[in-house]
């Protein structure tokens, strides 16, 4: 198994960053982790679209799954079936934003063994023979800032941009009212609970991401960086950027849900 996670993801990942640092002026290897981030965003927008946009619709129906928890608070069965109909109906699927996430791993450890034999053995074995072979890499972005060990400057502003990140994702809906169809109802109460925890996750995950920075060399941390930046970017252009017209007003389409229906009648 090793061997082909080795050989599927590690030794390409590698040539391709050891391409892009034969081929850019200057011999950069932070550059060239920088455009290597860029080349997997973009094989991996299709799936990032995707999952920014479950997000965005999963949220848009919270009130009204808080409504369908609290009629068929007693009726476990009752409460997924109208849960699935909800998810059906509304095209969302709340397993579909964590497939980015769960692709995005590997990659991550992969690059994590292509940066330990860049910067460490240097190791180039896995090299393929139309790639040349890069001699001696000097570990260093702008040929100023060490990668070779852990940047806590760079961790802080990871943290930083996935704060931004997360703050963009729920800031969207932070002044939204509940929908008419479920305003002064319990569920309203409950949504405000599920805003409570998103804003505690909002906090916590930028710590989390400084913590683990300060341990992780700082090419590791350049790609998070870059990464976390262009997911704002991404964000930003489907959130806000496609949401105004030509006269600059902001178009906000509300989704229209029926009221679940009432529990049955013992």
């Amino acid at each position: 198994m090793g061997e082909l996670f080795t050989q599927i993801l590690t030794r390409p990942i590698l040539n391709l960053l050891l391409w892009l640092y034969d081929v850019i002026p200057g011999k950069d290897i932070g550059i060239a982790i920088i455009l290597l981030t860029v080349i997997v965003k973009l094989l991996l927008y299709p799936l990032a679209k995707k999952q920014i946009a479950q997000q965005k619709a999963l949220q848009d129906i919270q009130p009204h799954i808080a409504e369908i928890q609290k009629a068929y608070k007693d009726d476990r069965e009752g409460q997924a079936r109208e849960l699935m109909a909800l998810y059906q109906r509304e095209k969302v699927n709340p397993a579909a934003s964590c497939l980015p996430i769960l692709i995005q791993l590997p990659i991550f450890i992969a690059l994590f063994h292509v940066l330990r034999s860049i910067t460490g053995t240097q190791d180039f074995h896995l090299l393929y023979s139309f790639v040349a072979q890069p001699g001696q890499i000097v570990p260093m972005l702008f040929h100023i800032i060490p990668l070779d060990k852990p940047n806590i400057p760079m961790a802080i502003i990871g943290g930083a941009v996935q704060f931004w990140q997360s703050k963009q994702m729920f800031a969207r809906n932070a002044s939204k009212e509940p929908p008419k169809d479920v305003q002064g109802k319990p569920a309203a109460q409950d949504e405000s609970m599920a805003a409570m925890m998103n804003k505690q996750m909002m906090y916590m995950m930028p710590i989390v991401t400084i913590v683990i920075g300060f341990s992780l060399p700082g090419a590791l941390t350049l790609y998070w960086l870059v990464m976390s930046l262009l997911t704002v970017l991404q964000q930003w252009y489907m959130l806000e950027y496609k949401r105004k017209p030509v006269g600059g007003a902001v178009s906000v389409e509300t989704p229209s849900l029926p009221t679940p229906p009432a529990p049955p009648v013992a």
